[in-house]
């Protein structure tokens, strides 16, 4: 049996690869939209809709959450400005596009991931 699969490693170990999504989502939330890879696009994007989500609350509790989650200027702008917009939105705050490019150096496929 094969337990333990769901989820992208990207070839980092667990602490690695938790710093790797959280430096990701900080850049996607300041910048409202960035251009990376479809498998990254792919992997960060239910991580920053659950965020959005405890951000909606407006509470004291989840806003600690978030900052334990991100840095604090990519906390703030999401529990200030990104999701109050979203308060009457059920989900899909995120957009994937796929373009017709691919990466340089190993041809991994680009992807725009943005807020909706």
């Amino acid at each position: 049996m094969i337990h333990g699969k769901e989820g992208r490693k990207f070839g980092r170990k667990k602490g690695q690869r938790k710093a790797f999504l959280k430096g990701l989502a900080g850049n996607l939330i300041k910048r409202g939209r960035i251009e990376t890879t479809e498998a990254r696009a792919k992997a960060i994007r239910p991580f920053v809709e659950r965020l959005v989500s405890t951000a909606k609350k407006q509470t004291l509790a989840d806003f600690r959450n978030l900052l334990a989650k991100l840095d604090k200027s990519s906390a703030e702008k999401l529990y200030f400005e990104i999701a109050p917009k979203y308060s009457k939105r059920a989900g899909g705050f995120l957009r994937i596009t796929k373009t017709d490019s691919f990466r340089k150096r190993d041809g991994g496929k680009i992807a725009v991931i943005e807020f909706v």
